[in-house]
Protein backbone atom coordinates (compact mmCIF):
# COMPACT_ATOMS: atom_id res chain seq x y z
CA UNK A 1 0.00 0.00 0.00
CA UNK A 2 1.20 3.33 -1.02
CA UNK A 3 0.16 6.54 0.64
CA UNK A 4 1.07 9.84 -0.84
CA UNK A 5 -0.10 11.86 2.66
CA UNK A 6 0.24 15.65 2.69
CA UNK A 7 3.94 15.38 4.36
CA UNK A 8 5.35 11.77 3.87
CA UNK A 9 4.67 8.99 0.87
CA UNK A 10 4.63 6.16 2.67
CA UNK A 11 5.11 2.38 1.75
CA UNK A 12 3.73 -0.14 3.88
CA UNK A 13 3.89 -3.95 3.09
CA UNK A 14 1.78 -6.46 4.87
CA UNK A 15 1.22 -10.06 3.91
CA UNK A 16 -2.80 -10.35 3.66
CA UNK A 17 -4.40 -13.85 4.37
CA UNK A 18 -8.06 -14.87 4.43
CA UNK A 19 -8.99 -15.26 8.17
CA UNK A 20 -5.95 -14.07 10.06
CA UNK A 21 -5.14 -10.27 10.29
CA UNK A 22 -2.39 -7.82 8.37
CA UNK A 23 0.94 -9.37 8.77
CA UNK A 24 3.58 -6.23 8.83
CA UNK A 25 6.29 -6.88 6.68
CA UNK A 26 7.74 -3.65 6.01
CA UNK A 27 7.59 0.19 6.38
CA UNK A 28 9.44 2.27 4.20
CA UNK A 29 8.75 6.67 4.37
CA UNK A 30 10.26 9.36 2.79
CA UNK A 31 8.97 13.26 3.80
CA UNK A 32 7.64 15.40 1.18
CA UNK A 33 5.87 17.70 2.95
CA UNK A 34 3.23 18.95 0.24
CA UNK A 35 1.16 21.06 2.83
CA UNK A 36 4.11 23.27 3.44
CA UNK A 37 4.61 23.98 -0.38
CA UNK A 38 1.33 24.18 -1.42
CA UNK A 39 0.06 28.06 -1.98
CA UNK A 40 -3.12 29.71 -0.99
CA UNK A 41 -4.99 29.23 -3.65
CA UNK A 42 -4.08 25.21 -3.50
CA UNK A 43 -1.70 24.46 -6.23
CA UNK A 44 1.05 22.56 -5.94
CA UNK A 45 4.53 24.36 -7.60
CA UNK A 46 6.57 22.26 -9.23
CA UNK A 47 9.53 21.59 -7.02
CA UNK A 48 6.96 19.81 -4.56
CA UNK A 49 6.23 18.25 -7.80
CA UNK A 50 9.79 16.60 -8.72
CA UNK A 51 9.87 15.65 -4.77
CA UNK A 52 7.00 14.07 -4.72
CA UNK A 53 7.92 12.05 -7.95
CA UNK A 54 11.24 10.91 -6.25
CA UNK A 55 9.46 9.56 -3.13
CA UNK A 56 7.25 7.09 -5.09
CA UNK A 57 9.64 6.33 -7.89
CA UNK A 58 11.80 5.32 -4.34
CA UNK A 59 8.64 3.65 -3.15
CA UNK A 60 8.46 1.50 -6.53
CA UNK A 61 12.02 0.39 -5.80
CA UNK A 62 11.60 -0.84 -2.37
CA UNK A 63 8.30 -2.87 -3.05
CA UNK A 64 10.19 -4.31 -6.30
CA UNK A 65 12.87 -5.09 -3.98
CA UNK A 66 10.23 -6.63 -1.31
CA UNK A 67 8.70 -8.67 -4.32
CA UNK A 68 5.05 -7.07 -3.46
CA UNK A 69 2.33 -8.82 -5.68
CA UNK A 70 0.02 -6.02 -5.56
CA UNK A 71 0.18 -2.13 -4.76
CA UNK A 72 -2.77 -0.26 -3.46
CA UNK A 73 -1.92 3.36 -4.27
CA UNK A 74 -3.73 6.21 -3.05
CA UNK A 75 -3.17 10.07 -2.24
CA UNK A 76 -5.13 11.98 0.41
CA UNK A 77 -6.20 15.14 0.70
CA UNK A 78 -3.25 17.30 -0.36
CA UNK A 79 -3.07 16.00 -3.91
CA UNK A 80 -7.07 15.23 -3.92
CA UNK A 81 -7.64 19.25 -3.01
CA UNK A 82 -5.03 20.68 -4.93
CA UNK A 83 -6.22 22.46 -7.53
CA UNK A 84 -3.50 21.11 -10.43
CA UNK A 85 -4.03 17.69 -8.55
CA UNK A 86 -4.47 15.84 -12.43
CA UNK A 87 -1.42 17.35 -13.50
CA UNK A 88 0.23 15.88 -10.47
CA UNK A 89 -1.19 12.61 -10.73
CA UNK A 90 -0.23 12.11 -14.56
CA UNK A 91 3.59 13.66 -14.09
CA UNK A 92 3.29 10.90 -11.04
CA UNK A 93 2.22 8.52 -13.84
CA UNK A 94 4.07 9.33 -16.53
CA UNK A 95 7.45 9.37 -14.36
CA UNK A 96 6.46 5.55 -12.89
CA UNK A 97 4.18 3.94 -14.37
CA UNK A 98 1.73 4.01 -11.16
CA UNK A 99 -1.69 5.87 -11.26
CA UNK A 100 -2.93 7.06 -7.58
CA UNK A 101 -6.37 7.00 -7.15
CA UNK A 102 -7.93 9.35 -3.77
CA UNK A 103 -10.72 8.48 -1.96
CA UNK A 104 -13.31 11.15 -0.62
CA UNK A 105 -13.18 12.76 3.12
CA UNK A 106 -16.36 9.90 3.89
CA UNK A 107 -14.53 7.08 2.28
CA UNK A 108 -11.50 7.90 4.16
CA UNK A 109 -13.23 8.10 7.58
CA UNK A 110 -14.97 4.99 6.48
CA UNK A 111 -11.95 3.20 6.39
CA UNK A 112 -10.26 5.18 9.57
CA UNK A 113 -13.20 3.63 11.47
CA UNK A 114 -12.89 0.17 10.34
CA UNK A 115 -9.29 0.00 11.57
CA UNK A 116 -10.31 1.48 15.27
CA UNK A 117 -13.04 -1.07 15.02
CA UNK A 118 -10.25 -3.69 13.87
CA UNK A 119 -7.98 -2.55 16.96
CA UNK A 120 -10.36 -1.73 19.76
CA UNK A 121 -13.17 -5.13 18.64
CA UNK A 122 -16.46 -5.57 19.56
CA UNK A 123 -15.67 -4.90 23.76
CA UNK A 124 -15.50 -1.13 22.37
CA UNK A 125 -19.55 -0.95 21.68
CA UNK A 126 -20.58 2.13 19.68
CA UNK A 127 -18.06 4.13 18.86
CA UNK A 128 -17.38 8.11 18.09
CA UNK A 129 -14.31 8.61 15.84
CA UNK A 130 -12.71 11.83 15.34
CA UNK A 131 -9.25 12.36 13.13
CA UNK A 132 -7.63 15.41 12.00
CA UNK A 133 -5.41 15.67 8.96
CA UNK A 134 -4.07 18.30 6.79
CA UNK A 135 -6.64 19.17 4.82
CA UNK A 136 -9.66 17.95 7.16
CA UNK A 137 -11.56 16.41 10.17
CA UNK A 138 -13.24 13.20 9.71
CA UNK A 139 -15.96 12.42 12.24
CA UNK A 140 -17.47 8.85 11.98
CA UNK A 141 -20.28 6.87 14.71
CA UNK A 142 -21.13 3.55 14.70
CA UNK A 143 -21.96 0.05 16.26
CA UNK A 144 -21.10 -1.85 13.33
CA UNK A 145 -17.78 -2.68 11.31
CA UNK A 146 -18.17 0.15 8.81
CA UNK A 147 -19.68 3.72 10.50
CA UNK A 148 -23.58 4.87 10.57
CA UNK A 149 -22.59 8.00 9.58
CA UNK A 150 -19.73 9.73 8.79
CA UNK A 151 -18.78 13.25 7.74
CA UNK A 152 -15.81 15.12 6.52
CA UNK A 153 -14.77 18.96 6.95
CA UNK A 154 -12.12 20.82 5.70
CA UNK A 155 -10.66 21.53 9.05
CA UNK A 156 -7.54 20.38 8.55
CA UNK A 157 -4.07 21.53 10.42
CA UNK A 158 -2.63 21.84 7.50
CA UNK A 159 -5.62 23.67 5.79
CA UNK A 160 -6.18 26.26 8.75
CA UNK A 161 -2.61 27.25 9.16
CA UNK A 162 -2.22 28.14 5.19
CA UNK A 163 -5.51 29.74 5.18
CA UNK A 164 -6.40 31.36 8.48
CA UNK A 165 -3.05 32.23 10.52
CA UNK A 166 -0.36 34.50 9.76
CA UNK A 167 3.23 33.24 8.79
CA UNK A 168 4.64 34.66 11.68
CA UNK A 169 4.63 33.63 15.01
CA UNK A 170 4.24 33.75 18.18
CA UNK A 171 0.33 34.41 16.67
CA UNK A 172 -1.85 36.88 18.52
CA UNK A 173 -5.18 36.47 20.03
CA UNK A 174 -6.85 37.98 17.53
CA UNK A 175 -6.09 35.55 15.44
CA UNK A 176 -7.02 32.12 17.82
CA UNK A 177 -10.40 34.21 17.94
CA UNK A 178 -11.42 34.21 14.90
CA UNK A 179 -9.91 30.83 13.96
CA UNK A 180 -12.13 29.25 16.71
CA UNK A 181 -15.04 31.14 15.67
CA UNK A 182 -14.38 29.61 12.28
CA UNK A 183 -13.89 26.24 13.46
CA UNK A 184 -17.01 26.62 15.71
CA UNK A 185 -19.36 27.70 13.06
CA UNK A 186 -18.22 25.20 10.84
CA UNK A 187 -18.38 22.30 13.16
CA UNK A 188 -22.11 23.53 14.72
CA UNK A 189 -23.03 23.87 10.82
CA UNK A 190 -22.60 20.20 9.75
CA UNK A 191 -22.20 17.99 13.41
CA UNK A 192 -26.72 18.09 13.67
CA UNK A 193 -26.91 14.69 12.67
CA UNK A 194 -24.04 13.13 14.55
CA UNK A 195 -24.53 14.54 17.72
CA UNK A 196 -28.39 13.16 17.66
CA UNK A 197 -27.17 9.70 17.30
CA UNK A 198 -26.99 7.57 20.71
CA UNK A 199 -24.30 8.35 22.74
CA UNK A 200 -20.71 6.50 22.26
CA UNK A 201 -18.95 3.81 24.97
CA UNK A 202 -15.92 4.57 23.33
CA UNK A 203 -14.50 8.31 22.24
CA UNK A 204 -11.53 7.50 20.16
CA UNK A 205 -9.31 9.51 18.12
CA UNK A 206 -6.34 8.81 15.32
CA UNK A 207 -3.92 10.44 13.42
CA UNK A 208 -0.68 12.11 14.10
CA UNK A 209 -2.52 15.59 15.06
CA UNK A 210 -4.03 14.08 18.28
CA UNK A 211 -0.94 11.50 19.29
CA UNK A 212 1.15 14.68 19.16
CA UNK A 213 -1.51 16.54 21.21
CA UNK A 214 -1.70 13.26 23.63
CA UNK A 215 2.13 13.56 24.36
CA UNK A 216 2.19 16.63 24.58
CA UNK A 217 -1.08 17.31 27.38
CA UNK A 218 -2.85 13.81 27.85
CA UNK A 219 -1.70 11.09 30.53
CA UNK A 220 -0.62 7.92 29.60
CA UNK A 221 -3.27 4.93 30.13
CA UNK A 222 -1.85 1.01 30.78
CA UNK A 223 -3.94 -0.71 28.09
CA UNK A 224 -4.77 -4.41 28.64
CA UNK A 225 -2.91 -6.64 26.54
CA UNK A 226 -1.76 -3.73 24.56
CA UNK A 227 1.28 -1.19 24.17
CA UNK A 228 0.95 2.10 26.19
CA UNK A 229 -2.44 3.89 25.24
CA UNK A 230 -2.27 7.79 25.64
CA UNK A 231 -5.59 9.18 26.42
CA UNK A 232 -6.65 13.61 25.93
CA UNK A 233 -9.07 15.37 28.09
CA UNK A 234 -10.42 18.68 26.72
CA UNK A 235 -9.55 20.17 30.19
CA UNK A 236 -6.01 19.00 29.75
CA UNK A 237 -5.82 20.66 26.10
CA UNK A 238 -7.75 23.76 26.60
CA UNK A 239 -4.61 25.50 28.15
CA UNK A 240 -2.14 24.71 25.51
CA UNK A 241 -3.98 26.29 23.31
CA UNK A 242 -2.97 29.67 24.10
CA UNK A 243 0.14 28.49 25.22
CA UNK A 244 0.96 26.98 21.67
CA UNK A 245 -0.02 30.63 20.22
CA UNK A 246 2.53 32.07 22.29
CA UNK A 247 5.22 30.28 21.32
CA UNK A 248 7.36 30.41 17.87
CA UNK A 249 7.48 27.20 15.85
CA UNK A 250 11.46 26.94 17.67
CA UNK A 251 10.02 27.34 20.61
CA UNK A 252 6.88 24.94 19.63
CA UNK A 253 9.59 21.79 18.31
CA UNK A 254 11.42 21.66 21.86
CA UNK A 255 8.00 20.65 23.53
CA UNK A 256 7.07 17.14 24.27
CA UNK A 257 5.61 15.41 21.37
CA UNK A 258 5.86 18.45 19.11
CA UNK A 259 7.89 17.53 15.80
CA UNK A 260 9.63 20.03 14.18
CA UNK A 261 7.83 19.32 11.09
CA UNK A 262 4.49 19.63 12.08
CA UNK A 263 5.43 22.70 15.12
CA UNK A 264 3.27 25.61 12.21
CA UNK A 265 0.33 23.40 12.32
CA UNK A 266 0.34 22.28 16.30
CA UNK A 267 -1.91 25.54 17.03
CA UNK A 268 -4.61 24.97 14.17
CA UNK A 269 -4.38 21.18 15.24
CA UNK A 270 -5.16 21.77 18.92
CA UNK A 271 -8.08 24.42 18.14
CA UNK A 272 -10.12 21.82 16.30
CA UNK A 273 -9.26 19.12 18.39
CA UNK A 274 -10.62 21.50 21.26
CA UNK A 275 -13.57 22.66 19.06
CA UNK A 276 -14.79 19.07 18.07
CA UNK A 277 -13.83 17.99 21.09
CA UNK A 278 -16.58 20.32 22.80
CA UNK A 279 -19.12 20.23 20.21
CA UNK A 280 -19.67 16.78 20.42
CA UNK A 281 -19.61 16.61 23.74
CA UNK A 282 -16.28 14.71 24.80
CA UNK A 283 -14.53 15.02 28.14
CA UNK A 284 -11.63 12.56 26.73
CA UNK A 285 -10.40 10.77 23.75
CA UNK A 286 -8.62 7.42 23.58
CA UNK A 287 -5.85 7.14 20.97
CA UNK A 288 -6.15 4.48 18.39
CA UNK A 289 -2.24 3.53 16.59
CA UNK A 290 -4.77 2.05 13.67
CA UNK A 291 -5.57 4.86 11.31
CA UNK A 292 -6.08 4.87 7.25
CA UNK A 293 -3.43 2.84 5.87
CA UNK A 294 -5.20 -0.37 8.71
CA UNK A 295 -8.46 0.19 7.35
CA UNK A 296 -7.23 0.22 4.03
CA UNK A 297 -5.55 -3.26 4.44
CA UNK A 298 -8.70 -4.67 6.29
CA UNK A 299 -11.10 -3.52 3.61
CA UNK A 300 -8.79 -5.31 1.06
CA UNK A 301 -8.68 -8.18 3.73
CA UNK A 302 -12.32 -8.25 3.85
CA UNK A 303 -12.65 -8.61 0.33
CA UNK A 304 -10.47 -11.26 -0.08
CA UNK A 305 -11.78 -13.26 2.73
CA UNK A 306 -15.14 -12.75 0.57
CA UNK A 307 -13.77 -13.93 -2.12
CA UNK A 308 -12.11 -17.16 -0.66
CA UNK A 309 -15.33 -17.68 0.82
CA UNK A 310 -17.12 -17.96 -3.05
CA UNK A 311 -14.48 -20.39 -3.96
CA UNK A 312 -14.83 -22.87 -1.14
CA UNK A 313 -18.70 -22.82 -1.89
CA UNK A 314 -18.58 -22.06 -5.65
CA UNK A 315 -18.70 -25.29 -8.44
CA UNK A 316 -14.87 -25.71 -9.56
CA UNK A 317 -14.46 -23.73 -12.22
CA UNK A 318 -10.96 -22.62 -13.84
CA UNK A 319 -11.31 -18.92 -14.11
CA UNK A 320 -9.12 -17.12 -11.87
CA UNK A 321 -10.53 -14.62 -9.83
CA UNK A 322 -9.73 -11.15 -9.32
CA UNK A 323 -10.79 -8.77 -6.47
CA UNK A 324 -10.61 -4.44 -7.16
CA UNK A 325 -11.72 -3.10 -3.79
CA UNK A 326 -10.51 -0.05 -4.99
CA UNK A 327 -7.64 0.91 -7.19
CA UNK A 328 -4.93 -2.10 -7.27
CA UNK A 329 -2.54 -2.49 -8.81
CA UNK A 330 -0.31 -6.02 -9.81
CA UNK A 331 3.25 -4.86 -8.90
CA UNK A 332 5.69 -5.74 -11.56
CA UNK A 333 9.60 -5.16 -11.73
CA UNK A 334 9.69 -4.02 -15.52
CA UNK A 335 9.89 -0.27 -15.99
CA UNK A 336 7.21 1.50 -16.82
CA UNK A 337 4.62 -2.00 -16.71
CA UNK A 338 2.86 -1.56 -14.01
CA UNK A 339 -1.10 -1.13 -14.89
CA UNK A 340 -3.58 -0.05 -12.83
CA UNK A 341 -6.56 -3.13 -12.67
CA UNK A 342 -10.17 -0.94 -12.62
CA UNK A 343 -11.93 0.41 -9.56
CA UNK A 344 -14.93 -1.35 -9.00
CA UNK A 345 -18.04 -0.14 -8.64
Amino acid sequence: MLDIGSRTVHLKIADLFPGSPPEPVASWKQPVRLADATDRQGVIPREAIRSLVGAVTASAAAASAHHVDHLIPFATSAVRDATNRDAVLDEIEAATGIRAGFMSGVEEARLTFRAVRGWLGWSAGRILLLDIGGGSLEIACGSGTDPALAISLPLGADRLTRHHLPDATPVKKRDVKALRRHVRATLGQSTAELRAQPAPLSCVATSRTFAQLARLAGTPQPGSGRPTVHSLSRKELVPWVSRLAGKTDRQRAKLRGISASRARQSLAGAIVAEAAMEVMAVKRLTICPWALREGVLLDRLSHLESKHSELMTAPFTTTPFVTTPFMTTPFVTTPRAIHALPQEA
